[in-house]
């Protein structure tokens, strides 16, 4: 076993728990938008419960998972420099892979100041908006793995 088939195997694994977050996140978001038009006490308890679990999906899954997937990644790239050198970097391939890297970053750091948002009572994003973005995450994870997975070049 090498050092890069163990990063390899971090690096996926933190990638998958990051994207279980990204993709659940936004559904919570839903929920906590549709209680709205709900009558209290049930509405007030909902958006507690709801608001309980986004906080926790965030401290818990999204932040560790997309930290340990940077750090995995970051090692790969060493792994490959030392091996490659850094032309590797500017291949169609990789510079697909990066920039959906620095675009779920994104989408993860929308998230998170959205979430602040709702707390305080000022995100105007709706259940619809949280429904037809949920998905988002996935299309560009799926760009980013073919892209991967065959080297693809122009």
């Amino acid at each position: 076993m090498s050092a890069y088939d163990v990063a390899r195997g971090l690096h996926i694994l933190a990638v998958i728990a990051w994207m279980a977050g990204l993709l659940f996140l936004p559904r919570l978001y839903a929920y906590d938008a549709e209680q709205a038009a709900k009558p209290e006490p049930l509405r007030t308890e909902m958006r507690t419960l709801l608001r309980t679990w986004q906080g926790r999906l965030l401290k818990i899954i999204l932040n560790p998972a997309m930290g340990m997937a940077w750090i995995f990644g970051l090692w790969l790239i060493h792994i490959d420099v030392s091996a490659r050198g850094w032309s590797f970097l500017a291949e169609p391939w990789m510079l697909t892979k990066l920039l959906g890297v620095f675009l779920l970053s994104g989408w993860h750091g929308y998230l998170t100041a959205e979430g602040k948002r709702i707390v305080a009572g000022t995100s105007v994003r709706t259940s619809k908006f949280w429904r037809m973005t949920n998905e988002a995450p996935f299309l560009l994870a799926i760009v980013m793995v073919l892209s991967v997975t065959t080297e693809w070049r122009f």
